[in-house]
């Protein structure tokens, strides 16, 4: 249950890590919300929504394949915001 517990926090961090930095360049740049970084903290917390969704299922027949799958979409989801991220104008 230890690895449960891991990536649930590794999965809050991550995401909201994501969202701070989204909230750190609209402080740097005009100080307020745009449209584009508003959608990009949405999808930040439906990727968390849909995670943390899939690391309470219950009925999994391999949880080890299962929660390793789930740490692999982790790092893309994150990956693709961090990018969304760097193209923010």
């Amino acid at each position: 249950m230890a690895n449960v517990k891991n990536l649930k926090k590794d999965i809050n961090y991550v995401l909201g890590d994501i969202i701070e930095a989204v909230y750190l360049f609209e402080l740097s740049t005009t100080g307020k919300p745009s449209d584009a970084s508003n959608a990009v903290i949405d999808e930040a917390i439906a990727t968390f929504d849909q995670l943390i969704t899939k690391v309470n299922a219950k009925k999994v027949e391999n949880k080890k394949a299962h929660f390793k799958q789930i740490n692999v979409e982790l790092e893309q989801a994150a990956n693709q915001l961090v990018a969304k991220i760097n193209d923010l104008q």
